[in-house]
């Protein structure tokens, strides 16, 4: 049976980034939370669970579900006003499970007194739980994006809005966030990302010693909880009372102007969006210098403060790679040093005239990360280039050049994607039930209720148990303002909202695809897709075929990022086994069915349907990828084949294949959402 004794802070072997931001959040719960991204198995658990420990009791209004300080209570408080007497508890930490619904978080009518009392009243959530406490979010990556927007919205106002089911509501929601995830399962929005105030990497350490330390405390711990956690009470008792200090302290420390500059000159040279970073960095340095015990801040709590509040903000596209480099951190510093020093402007930016000289066209060139044509040294590409003679299709009767059957041999280097745009919506026909997410349409526990019934949907439907039991009243000696409920009053309700699916992408990289143009064309269109799939959760695999056979490039995966990495690094060539490609992919969804057959598949093939690569010897290439496609359609997949076929010539055997497999088809252009309006969705229903 697990202890009730929990592992204390003190004890916690290295990970002083992961702590210390902690502390300056419990500090300072302004910086607005800490994200801690981790491979699994490097306690962020435990050091999060054991901050709860080290903060200081709360002063609470006796009996107000919310939380009110007696000193300062809210004045908008549901429970309010209040007349009775302050109590002291400890500081909670209130967990907030990966399946929780809305109404678990922010509250919702209670049902009990609206069915006995005929009154509306409201049941706060685990938002009210956390107020003046933690709010600790396990695997945050992997909650509905919608639950992650509500706590990120109050974290950052600091108070909660409900308004469901009759009832309004604002309660105060102030708490310490705290959100770990392990990066390997999928990543936040870079939109999310920022809400967090700082974020922090942990790892295992490679340090024998070490590791030895951590599970030499650990066994002790396990072998007796409440003697490990005397030995340390003493150190944790000495961190509770600095975070009490430095809280005391903290509206006295101040921001020098010279210090602000380096902020900003800080968030300025890492280009980060908007002004939430300088505001971060700014309470963050100021919670630093309490911690010290400083009256003021200093360079290096700016310094610490930016190590720790910048790195997941420079990720502006949802495929860049969190995280700022030491050297970079360094440099920004000292050129932020230099206009630290530096008076101010008397004029304010942009107030002034602009110099001799200055005119619109003297402007600089906006920096896409590519150089012009001539400064790379060639000149535009205006038509594509053949592929070469070792890499293309052989002539009939030819051998080919690939190395062994199935194998794909070396081929040309990988060509560079051609910019993203924003794809158009792909989706699976009717309506399925599988994980929430926001591609196709689903029957889900969350969403928009459509109607209630008796034996289909999920919850109560609140309006039509009302409405069925309301008839029979009278008949059922109805005496004062309870309602008299039976069972066959129970209404569902029926809700209807959207799915995640299974994205497969069949990429065709064979010689006839090996022009460097067209190659960049396919490459930029399957990320842009890609990119679209991690906006709307779905999970994700890659197969390729070229040479003599098809391979699993990445397996289906929530970690969009691994397969826009694997995307990157395709090499390009060969001939075209179309028929073998189709069917490993009916393979790979085939287990899949296995391993969640809610979830439904949407396959995208990108060929230009030139097979030359039977599927068994002395085969017919065409004739076999089309019975493939046949086989994909016997089982129900639904599908959108990209015709990249190009030039003055088009032979159309992309359509064949599109035909069999009873796809949706679609040109290559066609793929950007601002230049075909409308949605696609696939011709066949999983």
């Amino acid at each position: 049976m697990p202890s009730a004794v929990g592992f204390p802070f003190s004890a916690v072997v290295g990970h002083d980034d992961l702590r210390l931001s902690l502390l300056l959040n419990a500090v300072h719960p302004g910086i607005g939370g800490v994200l801690v991204r981790g491979e699994k198995g490097t306690a962020k658990s435990t050091v999060v669970r054991a901050l709860a420990a080290l903060l200081p009791a709360v002063a609470v209004v006796d009996g107000c579900r919310f939380s009110c300080d007696p000193a300062d209570p809210d004045p908008g408080c549901p429970d309010g006003p209040h007349e009775t007497p302050a109590a002291a508890r400890p500081a909670r930490l209130v967990e907030l499970p990966v399946g929780a619904t809305e109404d678990r978080l922010i509250g919702s009518l209670d049902l009990e007194r609206a069915l006995t009392e005929g009154v509306r009243a409201y049941q706060p959530g685990l938002l009210a739980a956390a107020h003046r406490g933690v709010l600790y979010v396990d695997e945050v990556n992997l909650l509905h994006d919608h639950l992650v927007d509500l706590l990120l919205d109050a974290a950052a106002m600091g108070r909660a809005h409900v308004e469901r089911e009759g009832v309004s509501v604002a309660h105060a929601a102030s708490f310490l966030l705290v959100g770990t995830m392990n990066p390997e399962e999928g990543e936040l929005r870079p939109q999310l990302l920022d809400r967090f105030g700082l974020t922090v990497e942990v790892r295992a350490s490679r340090d024998i010693d070490t590791r030895t330390e951590v599970v030499r405390r650990r066994l002790r711990f396990e072998a007796d909880p409440a003697g490990f956690a005397a030995g340390w009470a003493e150190a944790d008792a000495g961190l509770a009372a600095r975070i009490a200090a430095a809280r005391a302290a903290l509206p006295s420390v101040a921001l020098p102007d010279r210090e602000l500059r380096r902020v900003a000159a800080v968030c300025a040279a890492f280009d980060v969006d908007g002004m939430r970073a300088d505001l971060v960095l700014a309470r963050a340095a100021t919670a630093h210098a309490a911690w010290r015990g400083a009256a003021e801040v200093a360079e290096e709590d700016v310094a610490t403060a930016a190590r720790l509040a910048l790195p997941h903000r420079r990720r502006r596209d949802p495929f860049d790679e969190p995280g700022i480099e030491q050297d970079q951190l360094d440099q920004a510093l000292r050129d932020a040093a230099e206009e630290a020093d530096r008076e101010p402007d008397p004029e304010p930016p942009g107030g002034g005239a602009p110099e001799p000289g200055d005119s619109p066209d003297q402007s600089p060139a906006p920096d896409n990360g590519q150089a012009p044509p001539e400064q790379n040294g060639s000149a535009p590409d205006t038509a594509e280039q053949p592929a070469p003679v070792d890499q293309a299709d052989p002539a009939p009767g030819q051998p080919t050049a690939d190395p062994g059957a199935g194998a794909q041999g070396p081929g040309q280097p990988p060509a560079t994607p051609d910019p993203a745009f924003r794809a158009r919506l792909l989706q699976v026909d009717g309506v399925g039930e599988g994980a929430p997410g926001r591609r196709s349409r689903s029957r889900a526990g969350s969403g928009r209720a459509l109607r209630s019934s008796t034996s289909q949907g999920s919850g109560l439907h609140l309006i039509g148990t009302l409405t069925a039991a309301a008839p029979f009243q009278r008949a059922r000696g109805r005496d004062g303002a309870g309602l008299v409920v039976k069972a066959g009053d129970v209404r569902k309700a029926v809700r209807e909202g959207r799915e995640s699916n299974l994205v497969l992408f069949v990429v065709d990289a064979s010689g006839s695809m090996a022009a460097r143009k067209r190659m960049s064309a396919v490459t930029g269109a399957v990320v842009s897709l890609l990119r679209d799939a991690y906006q709307r959760r779905d999970k994700v695999g890659l197969v390729t075929f070229r040479g003599a056979g098809a391979t699993v490039a990445l397996p289906p995966t929530s970690s969009v990022e691994a397969a826009v990495a694997r995307l990157r690094d395709l090499r390009t060539g060969g001939r075209t086994p179309l028929a073998d490609g189709l069917l490993r992919a009916r393979d790979v969804l085939r287990v899949e069915r296995l391993r969640d057959p809610r979830r439904r598949a949407l396959l995208v093939v990108v060929t230009d349907g030139r097979a030359t690569v039977p599927a068994r010897p002395g085969g017919d290439a065409v004739r076999d990828a089309v019975r493939a496609a046949g086989v994909l359609a016997a089982d129900g997949v639904a599908g959108v084949v990209v015709d990249c076929e190009s030039g003055p010539v088009r032979l159309g055997l992309a359509g064949r294949v599109t035909t069999a497999l009873g796809a949706t088809p679609l040109r290559l252009e066609e793929l950007s959402a601002d230049a075909v309006a409308g949605v696609v969705r696939a011709a066949r229903a999983a």
